[in-house]
């Protein structure tokens, strides 16, 4: 933790992150009701009042922003813990569970490395209908496979470890082995590719959000509040800032977060 914290990059990814999290978290309870319309004050400019405009329906950009915020990174944390712990679980049972076992997990993840995962993520979304819900529980599905080919390639490696084949000799379990020894290291490695999903994950929430596929109207995310502002951006420019910006400034942390994680995690990757 203290190589962590001792890293200029995540610091500054720290403080962006907390800074995302508060405005989650918090900035429900300080802004008014994101929904609620005003048609006198359609397409307001940035004021004292409305801090980041209002919408065409005369709605307050800055509440939309702060409940988008909680829709998209909460999304976003959701797809990324599901899809890591499907793909710790596959991995490491692939690499400990012997030859039958590996053979059929590695060709399911074969298989699903080879498929494109924003088609194979809009097949589901198409059978299960448009949805937030079954977006997050789409990318879900389709999120795990490289971190489960990652996992696999650092636990079939851990194996010939010199503490490994200590626990093996002295005649602990595979599944003892497995949990104490193969489990924390594999976990380190697959948190940061993880981390750095969390920016890609959330810009593929939004993508598909833009497209209609997933949080539907009146519901606040950034996705759908930049398709919301296509008829009118030309005379509304500010609609765009609040939902834009939090998708930059979340990349941004995510990126940096993940750069220190793995220079943490691997020193010798430290340029």
């Amino acid at each position: 933790m203290s190589a962590l914290f001792g890293h200029r990059g995540a610091r500054v990814g720290l403080v962006l992150a907390g800074l995302l999290a508060l405005l989650a978290l918090l900035g429900p309870f300080l802004t008014s009701d994101p929904d609620a319309p005003d048609y006198r004050n359609q397409l307001a400019g940035p004021s004292w009042e409305h801090w980041l405009g209002t919408d065409r329906a005369g709605r307050d950009l800055l509440a939309r922003t702060v409940a988008g915020a909680q829709t998209s990174l909460g999304a976003a944390l959701l797809v990324t813990v599901i899809a890591t712990a499907i793909g710790l679980v596959v991995g490491i049972l692939a690499a400990t569970g012997g030859r039958a076992v590996d053979a059929v997990l590695t060709r399911v993840t074969d298989v699903l490395l080879g498929l494109p995962g924003t088609v194979l993520t809009l097949a589901i979304v198409g059978v299960l209908g448009p949805g937030f819900l079954n977006l997050v529980l789409a990318m879900s599905v389709t999120g795990w496979a490289g971190l489960a080919k990652l996992a696999r390639a650092y636990a079939g490696g851990a194996r010939a470890r010199p503490d490994v084949l200590a626990a093996r000799m002295a005649g602990a379990t595979p599944t003892r082995i497995a949990l104490g020894h193969v489990l924390p290291g594999t976990a380190a490695l697959v948190a940061v590719a993880a981390t750095l999903r969390i920016g890609h994950t959330v810009m593929e929430l939004a993508a598909l959000s833009f497209l209609g596929l997933g949080a539907q109207p009146p519901t606040a995310e950034w996705g759908n509040m930049l398709a919301e502002s296509r008829e009118t951006l030309a005379a509304a420019q500010w609609q765009v800032l609040g939902p834009g910006v939090g998708l930059v400034l979340t990349v941004l942390a995510a990126t940096l977060i993940a750069d220190a994680l793995r220079d943490a995690v691997d020193p010798g990757n430290r340029t």
